[in-house]
C-alpha cells in the first residue's frame, strides 16, 4: 500500500472532451501578490510625496539665534518687525538682515519675565501675532495633510481592481471564495488498486464505484442510479485517502482532494462559496471525484454542542452548502462525493441519508494476511535479506493498519543503512518494531537499587502473563529504559483477537497490575513507576462496568459513551449520582479483587520471580524464549 500521507498524488491530466466539456477556463494572468512588492511601492509613493513637497513649497530657512543677548538687543535696536510663539520657540522677522538672514526663530527660556518681554515688544513697536509666522501655504498644507491618505487610498484601489481582475470578476473577496481543492489529473504515473492492500472488503466495495465511472450506461439500462457519496470510515491510517485515489485511478477520472478543514474561513460565507466552485469545476471536469479529508470538521451533527458558539454559522453555512449541492446532482452528472472520517457517529444525520451519502465503508486495520500484503506492498523497492519472514513479520503486528506497517518498514530500512548492511536484516525489522512501539532507547545511569526495584516490577509483569490463563503471552521483557518508561514487558496475541470476553480483560487488569504487587511483595512499599499501570487498569474496568454491561450491579445498561469521553450516550438522559456511585463502587470492586488475586500469584510464585529478575538484572534484555526458560514456565503447557 502506497504512503497514504502523499496527500497531493501523482500529477495526472485530463484531456477535454471534443465539445469542450471537461477543458480549463481560459483566466487573465495572474501576477502573484508579494508583501515585499507591496512594501516597495509604498515607501517609493511616500517618498515621491516628500520629494514633491519640497519642490513646491520648500521649508522656510531661518536663523537660530539665542534669546539673551541677539533676540533682547534686535528688539531694543528696533529691528525686530513681528514675532509669533509656538509654545516656547519664538519665529520672527527682522526689518533689516542680520547676517544675511531675514528670518529668525530662537527659544524663550521657562524662567524669563513675560511681563518684562511683552512691555519690551510694544515699546519697539514688534507685531505679535496670534498664528505662526511664514504659515504653510495651501499647496503645502493639502500635500502633508492628505497626500499620504490619497496615496494608500490609490494603493489600495490598486490592489482590489487587480484581485477582482484575477478572480473574474468576483470581486476583491472573490478570491477568498475559489476553491482550495487540489486537482489531480491523469498522467502516466497513477494510484491503482494494485497499491492498496489489507483492505480487500473495501476495495470490492469501491470496484462498482469504478464501474460506474468507466461504463455508467451498463447500470442506466437497468434503471441503477450512481451513488452521489461514499463515506469511508475507520481509525486513522487504515488507508481511506489512498483508497480514494486508487478510485480515481482505477476509472481514470480527475481527483479533487481538499481537507473540510481548507472550507473555513474567518469571513462567513466564504465556506459555501468555496463549495459551490469546487462543485463547478467537479461538474464542468465530469466524470469526476470530490474527496473530502476528515468531514467530521465541517459535518458535526447541528443543533447544539459545537454549533452554539462563535464560528457555528461558517460551519452551518459550509455544510448547508454541501447538502445543497448534493441534492442538486443530476443522476447524468457523473460525479461522486468521497469523503473520510475518523468519527462517523458525530456526523450530522442529513448527510447519512440516502441521496447524499448513499455507501458507507468500513476501512479496517488489516488482519494478519492483510498485513502481510500490505508488506509487500510496501518492500517492493526494498532490497530485503533472504532469511526476512514477512509472514512471520505480519504476524508480530497485530492491531497495526498500513501507515503503521510503512513506518515499520521505512525505520527498518534506515536502521540497516545505519549500520551499513546491504539489505534489510530480520534484526532491523525487530529494531524498528520495537522503537516504534516500545520507544527508542535511552541512555540513562541508573542506581542499582532502582535497577533491581524496575527489575522485579517488570518481571511482575511477566510472571502474571505467564501464569495467567488467557493472558497474551509474554514476547519481550526488558529493563533497559525506552521512551517515558523505565522498563517494559511487551505482550502480544498468537493471532488477531476481534472480540475480548470478560475472561481475557480480567487478565488484562491481572497483568497491568503485577508491576505494583511485585513491588509490595518484595519491597513492602510502591513507587510512581505503575502509573501508566493504573490508568489502564481503571479504563478497562470502567469499560467492562459502564460500557459492555460486565457488571451484575450495573447490569444490562451503558452509562459511558463509546468514546469514554463523558457519562452520556447520545439521546441518553443523564446518569444519576446514585448510579455513578455504583459504577465507582463496582469498578474499584473489580480492581481490587483481581489485584487479591495477583497478590497471591506472587506471593506463591515468588522464587520463579526472583530468578526472572535476576536474569534481567544480568542480561537487561530478554526474548519470549529466554524470559520463560529464566521463569521456568513451558510456555507450551500455558493455556493461550
Amino acid at each position: 500500500m502506497a504512503d497514504e500521507e502523499q496527500r497531493k498524488g501523482p500529477d495526472w491530466r485530463v484531456e477535454p472532451a471534443p465539445d469542450g466539456r471537461g477543458a480549463t477556463p481560459t483566466k487573465p494572468p495572474m501576477i502573484p501578490f508579494s508583501f515585499r512588492r507591496f512594501l516597495t511601492i509604498l515607501a517609493v509613493l511616500l517618498v515621491a510625496n516628500y520629494v514633491l513637497v519640497q519642490v513646491l513649497a520648500p521649508p522656510e530657512k531661518r536663523a537660530r539665534i539665542p534669546y539673551t543677548p541677539a533676540f533682547i538687543d534686535q528688539i531694543q535696536k528696533r529691528n525686530v518687525k513681528e514675532i509669533a510663539s509656538e509654545g516656547e520657540t519664538v519665529k520672527g522677522e527682522f526689518r533689516k538682515d542680520v547676517s544675511g538672514d531675514r528670518l529668525f526663530e530662537t527659544e524663550v527660556p521657562t524662567f524669563a519675565d513675560q511681563d518684562q518681554l511683552s512691555q519690551l515688544l510694544q515699546a519697539n513697536d514688534v507685531t505679535v501675532n496670534a498664528k505662526p509666522a511664514g504659515e504653510r501655504n495651501l499647496v503645502e498644507t493639502l500635500l502633508f495633510s492628505f497626500g499620504p491618505v490619497l496615496l494608500l487610498v490609490g494603493l489600495f484601489v490598486f490592489l482590489a481592481r487587480r484581485a477582482q481582475q484575477q478572480a473574474g470578476g468576483g470581486g476583491m473577496l472573490g478570491q477568498f471564495g475559489r476553491s482550495r481543492a487540489r486537482l489531480a489529473e491523469k498522467s502516466e504515473q497513477r494510484i491503482d488498486f494494485n497499491d492498496v492492500a489489507g483492505i480487500d472488503e473495501a476495495k470490492q466495495e469501491l470496484s462498482e464505484i469504478v464501474g460506474f465511472l468507466k461504463d455508467p450506461e451498463r447500470f442506466r439500462r437497468l434503471g441503477a442510479r450512481m451513488p452521489r457519496g461514499v463515506l469511508l470510515s475507520g481509525p486513522p491510517g487504515t488507508g481511506k485517502t489512498l483508497l480514494a485515489k486508487a478510485v480515481a485511478g482505477e476509472a481514470e477520472v480527475p481527483f479533487f482532494s481538499i481537507s473540510a478543514s481548507e472550507f473555513i474561513e474567518a469571513i462567513v460565507g466564504i465556506g459555501a462559496s468555496r463549495v459551490r466552485d469546487l462543485f463547478k469545476q467537479a461538474k464542468e471536469a465530469a466524470p469526476a471525484i470530490i474527496f473530502i479529508d476528515e468531514l467530521d470538521a465541517i459535518g458535526r451533527a447541528r443543533g447544539g454542542g459545537s454549533f452554539a458558539s462563535g464560528g457555528s454559522d461558517e460551519r452551518e453555512q459550509t455544510l448547508n452548502q454541501i447538502l445543497t449541492e448534493m441534492d442538486g446532482f443530476d443522476t447524468g452528472v457523473g460525479v461522486i462525493v468521497v469523503a473520510a472520517t475518523n468519527r462517523p457517529e458525530i456526523l450530522d444525520p442529513a448527510l447519512l441519508r440516502p441521496g447524499r451519502f448513499d455507501r458507507r465503508v468500513a476501512v479496517q486495520p488489516p488482519d494478519r494476511p492483510g498485513r502481510l500484503k500490505v508488506l509487500e506492498v510496501h518492500t517492493r523497492s526494498v532490497p530485503l535479506a533472504d532469511d526476512v519472514d514477512l509472514d512471520a513479520l505480519a504476524a508480530s503486528t497485530p492491531g497495526m493498519v498500513g501507515a503503521d506497517l510503512a513506518n515499520v518498514v521505512n525505520e527498518a530500512a534506515l536502521i540497516a543503512a545505519i549500520r551499513e548492511h546491504d539489505s534489510v536484516q530480520p534484526e532491523d525489522f525487530t529494531d524498528a518494531i520495537e522503537k516504534i512501539v516500545l520507544g527508542a532507547e535511552r541512555k540513562v545511569v541508573q542506581s542499582e537499587e532502582d535497577r533491581r526495584r524496575i527489575a522485579y516490577h517488570e518481571g511482575g509483569h511477566a510472571i502474571v502473563g505467564m501464569l495467567t490463563e488467557g493472558a497474551d503471552p509474554v514476547r519481550k521483557v526488558s529493563i533497559i529504559p525506552r521512551g517515558q518508561a523505565l522498563g517494559v514487558t511487551l505482550s502480544a496475541p498468537d493471532a488477531d483477537r476481534f472480540n475480548y470476553d470478560e475472561h481475557y480483560l480480567l487478565g488484562k487488569i491481572k497483568v497491568a497490575a503485577g508491576g505494583r504487587v511485585a513491588e509490595e511483595v518484595v519491597f513492602g512499599d510502591v513507587t510512581t513507576g505503575a502509573e501508566s499501570d493504573i490508568q489502564q487498569v481503571t479504563q478497562i474496568a470502567r469499560g467492562m462496568v459502564a460500557r459492555w454491561g460486565m457488571s451484575e450491579a450495573i447490569g444490562f445498561v451503558a452509562v459511558q459513551p463509546a468514546d469514554g469521553a463523558g457519562p452520556l450516550l447520545p439521546g441518553a438522559d443523564q446518569v444519576s449520582e446514585a448510579t455513578q456511585e455504583l459504577v465507582d463502587r463496582e469498578v474499584k470492586r473489580i480492581v481490587d479483587e483481581g489485584l487479591s488475586e495477583v497478590r497471591e500469584l506472587l506471593a506463591r510464585e515468588r522464587p520463579r520471580l526472583d530468578s526472572l529478575a535476576e536474569a534481567l538484572l544480568e542480561r537487561e534484555t530478554l526474548d519470549e524464549a529466554d524470559a520463560y526458560a529464566a521463569a521456568g514456565i513451558d510456555r507450551v503447557a500455558v493455556p493461550a
